[in-house]
């Protein structure tokens, strides 16, 4: 049945396409996780007001997030290519794409983390610091917590965004679902590939809402 409605689907192609996308949005989104999180602390923590206030650093650090949440990330890669070079060793393969979808996607999620830091209790904050919390006893045991439900609703849309990223980055040679879709199935005219693969990415896009949006209602206690 399949192979008359899919005639030139090649369904090993398509599983080892997948795991290729899932490896490339998993490591993508832990890395964003971890560098996403640091930079939106570093920006509420040096922001007016706060703690650690430094005006020099958090317009260093804003300028940096701005520039690179602001390049359309077909240009990032075009334009990372000798540093993902110098550090894969080629442009060619998963691996080749993770410093792109990286660089590109961290400076989004910061912006999220900001956000949602600022949206905690400000009297929260200045109660822990009145009762002489350490700067890391305020980060682990109130922003963080507090913040939790923004943060993996941020990473949802980050994650859900980087599988678009590994799409595009798979037009030039990484691999992946949209690597599939644009060798075998546009420029050979393979209607039925195109269609496999982009069923296959809303299936992702699907489950990934659907496990951040369970996580979410889980950690909110609104």
């Amino acid at each position: 049945m399949l192979e008359q409605w899919f005639p030139n689907v090649d369904w090993e192609k398509i599983w080892e396409a997948t795991n290729e996308t899932l490896y490339m949005t998993g490591v993508s989104v832990l890395a964003t996780f971890i560098l996403g999180i640091l930079l939106g602390l570093l920006l509420f923590l040096t922001a007016k007001g706060n703690i650690w206030e430094n005006k020099v650093m958090y317009s260093i650090v804003s300028a940096f997030v701005n520039i690179f949440r602001s390049i359309p990330f077909i240009i990032l890669i075009i334009l990372l290519i000798p540093f993902t070079k110098a550090l894969i060793g080629t442009m060619i393969g998963e691996n080749a794409a993770l410093p792109a979808l990286i660089i590109g996607a961290a400076p989004f999620y910061a912006r999220m983390v900001e956000i949602g830091l600022r949206e905690i209790d400000k009297g929260v904050i200045e109660a822990a610091r009145a009762m002489g919390a350490k700067t890391s006893t305020i980060i682990f045991k109130v922003l963080l917590p507090e913040s939790m439900p923004a943060l993996i609703s941020g990473i949802t849309v980050t994650a859900i965004a980087l599988v678009g990223y590994t799409a595009m980055a798979g037009v030039i040679g990484a691999g992946g679902l949209g690597n599939l879709a644009y060798l075998d199935g546009f420029q050979r005219s393979r209607s039925d590939v195109m269609l496999v693969a982009t069923v296959v990415i809303l299936i992702i896009v699907f489950v990934i809402q659907m496990i951040g949006d369970l996580i979410t209602n889980r950690l909110d206690k609104r």
